[in-house]
């Protein structure tokens, strides 16, 4: 191969693998970032961590929405779903978290596993 009528030599060819390797770093710096908004909910156990997850990863092109996901992370929700009780909310908001985290669900309780007396 001729560039420029000269021959390429190893400099040539390092000088394309950095250029490679820090496209590479680059693009895993991006990756990174985008992913955090979403890596701090979950390690904060934020009772929106999908959507927050979601925009991090959505919202990085424009920017702007990005940095309301991020300011998001960290405030505090006062959010009270009317559908449960405190304490299975916070329950639901655990197992949700576990989700993302992708641990295993806990194992259902025996008043829970569906079998009724008449069965008995």
């Amino acid at each position: 191969m001729d560039l420029l009528d000269r021959p390429l030599d190893s400099y040539d060819w390092l000088t394309f693998g950095v250029g490679i390797l820090m496209l590479v770093a680059l693009m895993a710096l991006v990756l990174f970032i985008m992913g955090l908004p979403g890596r701090i909910a979950i390690r904060r156990n934020h009772p929106h961590a999908e959507a927050v997850k979601i925009m991090g990863w959505a919202g990085f092109l424009a920017v702007v929405p990005w940095i309301h996901d991020f300011l998001w992370d960290f405030h505090t929700c006062a959010t009270v779903d009317i559908r449960r009780f405190p304490k299975e909310e916070r329950e639901a908001v655990r197992r949700e978290i576990a989700r993302l985290k992708g641990e295993p669900e806990d194992p259902p309780d025996d008043a829970s596993s569906g079998s009724s007396p008449r069965d008995a």
